[in-house]
C-alpha cells in the first residue's frame, strides 16, 4: 500500500480525496498497488466529515512519517507551500501540486531538488485544470522543437467575453453575473487583469523551451478595458475577442505576452467559449496540436492531481526527467514583438482618415452600423515599439486590440 498525504482540504483538496476514494479499485489497477490517503492537513476542523479520522493540523506529523511516500498540495499561494514542498522532497517524498503560483515561481528549483533526492515533483493540474497539457509537453511532444505555445488559459475571462458577445452585455454586468455563479472570485483581479494566465503561460513556456521564464518579465494585459462596443466591432469583422497567453520561439528569440486578441474563424481558438480553455502547441515537424476542456473546477482539477499521484506511485525511487533548467531565459523586448492592431479613434471624419493614412500608410477601415462618431481600422504587421510611437500622434485613441 502506498500512503499519500493531502495538504489543504478546500475545493481541490477535498476533490483529491473524493477522486481517490471513488476510483480506488481502478487506481490500484493502474498503479499495481493500493493508494491510501493517510493524512489530510488543514487548520480547520470538519465536524461530521469522514476526513476527521485522518485530519492533522501539524505538518510535522506528515513530514516525520516515513510511511508517507507522496504529498499532494492544494493550499495555493507560494508560502508555506514552497517550504512544505522542499521539506517533503528532502524527506524522500514525491510532491505534486495544483498550485500555479508555486510552480511558476519555484518550479525549476523543485524539479532539480527532486532529481537530487531521486523523487518527483509533478504539477499537471497547475495549468488547464483537468486538461492534460503538462505531461504531453514533457513526454508526447518531446521530439519537437516547439515554435509556439498559446491559448485561452483562463475560464473566467473566457466566460465573460463569451457572455458579452452572445448577449450584448457590458463588462461590469457580466462580471457580476460570473461572480454570482461562482465563475469569478469576489476579488477578480488575478483573472480579469491577466495575472492568472500570465503564470500559466510562464509555466508552459518554461517547459516548451527548457529553461526558466519568469512571469514578471511577461507583458500582461487583461480584459477590463474591453467594452460592448469592442465586441460589436469584432462581430462586424467576423471575429471574436479572446484573452490569449502566448510564447513564441522565432529564430532563437523567445517572446511572450498575455493580452486580449481578435481571432478569426480560421483559428482553432475562435469557437472556444464559456468556461472552456484551449491550448495549442506548434512543433517544427508536428505542426499544430490542440488541448481542450474545462480549465478549472473541483473534480477536473483534482483528477489531474490524482493523475500525478498515480505517476509518482508508479515511479517510486525513480526520478522522471523533466527539462526545465533554473537558468533564466531573457525574453525579447516587448517593443520588438510584432503584431497587427485594431484601433478605434473618436470622431468619424475626414481629418481622421487623412491623418491615419499619413501615419500608418495603408490600413483597412472597419465599419460598424451600430457605432457612430468613431473611425476604426486595422494595421499591417508592426512592432509594438513602432506602433506605440505612431499612436502618440493621436490624442483620440479609444481602444486598441491586437489581432492574432
Amino acid at each position: 500500500m502506498i500512503k499519500v498525504a493531502v495538504l489543504g482540504y478546500g475545493t481541490v483538496g477535498s476533490g483529491i480525496v473524493e477522486v481517490i476514494n471513488t476510483n480506488k479499485d481502478l487506481i490500484a489497477k493502474r498503479v499495481g498497488e493500493e493508494i491510501e490517503v493517510a493524512y489530510v492537513l488543514d487548520l480547520r476542523d470538519f465536524p461530521g466529515d469522514p476526513v476527521e479520522k485522518i485530519l492533522v493540523h501539524d505538518v510535522d506529523v506528515i513530514m516525520n512519517d516515513p510511511s508517507v511516500s507522496i504529498v499532494a498540495e492544494a493550499m495555493g499561494g507560494v508560502e508555506p507551500a514552497y517550504t512544505f514542498a522542499k521539506r517533503a522532497i528532502e524527506s524522500g517524498k514525491s510532491f505534486c501540486t495544483s498550485n500555479k503560483e508555486l510552480v511558476a515561481k519555484h518550479g525549476a528549483k523543485l524539479i532539480a531538488m527532486a532529481k537530487e533526492h531521486n523523487v518527483n515533483f509533478l504539477f499537471e493540474a497547475s495549468v488547464g485544470g483537468g486538461i492534460p497539457i503538462i505531461r504531453p509537453l514533457i513526454h508526447s511532444i518531446s521530439p519537437e522543437n516547439v515554435v509556439e505555445v498559446s491559448g485561452i488559459l483562463n475560464g473566467t475571462t473566457n466566460y465573460i467575453l463569451t457572455k458579452m458577445t452572445k448577449e450584448g452585455l457590458d463588462f461590469d454586468s457580466v462580471l457580476k453575473d460570473a461572480q454570482d455563479k461562482g465563475f469569478a472570485e469576489r476579488n477578480p483581479e488575478a483573472d480579469i487583469e491577466g495575472y492568472d494566465a500570465c503564470r500559466k503561460i510562464a509555466i508552459l513556456a518554461s517547459l516548451a523551451f527548457g529553461a526558466q521564464v519568469d512571469f514578471e518579465d511577461i507583458h500582461t494585459e487583461g480584459i477590463s478595458k474591453i467594452t460592448d462596443k469592442d465586441i460589436e466591432y469584432a462581430k462586424a469583422m467576423g471575429m471574436a475577442i479572446k484573452l490569449i497567453g502566448s510564447a513564441k520561439n522565432e529564430e532563437g528569440k523567445i517572446s511572450a505576452m498575455v493580452a486580449p486578441m481578435l481571432v478569426g474563424p480560421e483559428s482553432s481558438l475562435y469557437a472556444v467559449n464559456d468556461v472552456f480553455n484551449a491550448i495549442t502547441v506548434t512543433g517544427n515537424t508536428l505542426s499544430d496540436v490542440m488541448f481542450y476542456g474545462k480549465g478549472a473546477g473541483k473534480l477536473p482539477t483534482a483528477s489531474a492531481v490524482v493523475s500525478d499521484i498515480i505517476e509518482e506511485a508508479k515511479n517510486l525511487n525513480r526520478n522522471i526527467r523533466i527539462v526545465w533548467e533554473e537558468e533564466k531565459i531573457n525574453l525579447s523586448a516587448f517593443e520588438d514583438i510584432n503584431n497587427r492592431f485594431f484601433v478605434r479613434l473618436s470622431g468619424n471624419d475626414k481629418l481622421n482618415e487623412d491623418k491615419v493614412k499619413e501615419v500608418f500608410g495603408d490600413v483597412k477601415v472597419v465599419s460598424c452600423d451600430l457605432i457612430k462618431d468613431e473611425y476604426a481600422f486595422t494595421t499591417k504587421v508592426l512592432s509594438e515599439g513602432v506602433f506605440a510611437d505612431k499612436t502618440k500622434e493621436f490624442d483620440n485613441v479609444v481602444n486598441v486590440i491586437r489581432i492574432k
